[in-house]
């Protein structure tokens, strides 16, 4: 299984290259990228709600660049804690922080600073800050006690790490029993060749890093986690230059995906 960063994969550059990508996304959403972003494309594409998105902030929707809808994955419960697993401009944290209500609490951890600065404005915004938290971290070592979240969202995530069990151990770790994880990633009908998945380039730009639908499912067994079920599929790529770089036979696609700790 490629779930892991080819030997000799400089890590160092990709998270950096990462982090500069979203960064450059945080500055000017509305800049050339090889993914699509915004309001109007979770709406259209994704299956978002578009009056409730109306209804948020823009720092929040503009710098949206999710590749699913972990929202619409299964409910969200009022008094519950979730986690956005590398929140980026916190879109899917204020969606949550919503549904939780005034007894919950919505946790955002990211890496990066523009997109922090950006979650942080929204939940100021949307009047959310007293159960909305922005951290500063990795999603290979989350700031977060054990045991201590309800729910896990995660949106375009996995795809991005170099030791993607890593990451879904990650998730196991935090999630309290019975607690669930709300997946969206970017799937590949075949695993990709190593010049894909060599090129910082496209693992930027969700591509280069993306699993299979079974590697995906048994990443999340293996890392504990039970009732592992695909929800949905996004063409999430249509019309970008991210799909223009890879054989049309990987059939790049958004995939939603729903597990829970025993």
């Amino acid at each position: 299984m490629a779930t892991t960063a080819p030997i000799g994969f400089d890590t160092a550059r990709l998270r950096d290259r990462v982090r500069e990508t979203y960064d450059h996304v945080a500055r000017d959403p509305r800049g050339e990228f090889h993914f699509h972003r915004g309001a109007a494309f979770a709406a259209e594409r994704l299956g978002y709600d578009a009056d409730e998105l109306a209804a948020l902030p823009a720092a929040s929707t503009d710098a949206f660049a999710g590749v699913g809808n972990p929202i619409a994955v299964g409910p969200i419960h009022a008094g519950e804690t979730v986690l956005d697993h590398a929140c980026g401009a916190g879109m899917d944290l204020l969606l949550a922080a919503r549904r939780v209500g005034p007894r919950g609490r919505a946790i955002g951890v990211d890496m990066t600073p523009g997109m922090r600065a950006r979650a942080r404005q929204g939940a100021r915004e949307a009047g959310l800050e007293g159960r909305v938290s922005i951290l500063d971290g990795l999603y290979e070592e989350l700031p977060v006690a054990d045991a201590g979240v309800d729910v896990v969202i995660s949106n375009g995530v996995v795809n991005l790490a170099p030791d993607k069990g890593r990451v879904l151990r990650e998730i196991a770790r935090v999630l309290r029993p019975g607690g669930r994880l709300h997946l969206a990633d970017v799937i590949v009908a075949r695993e990709l060749t190593l010049p894909v998945r060599s090129n910082a380039e496209l693992w930027a730009a969700c591509v280069g890093g993306a699993l299979t639908e079974a590697e995906l499912h048994a990443l999340a067994r293996d890392a504990g986690l039970v009732g592992c079920r695909t929800v949905a599929w996004f063409d999430c790529f249509a019309g970008t230059s991210a799909a223009e770089k890879v054989s049309k036979d990987l059939r790049v696609r958004g995939m939603s995906f729903v597990a829970a700790k025993p």
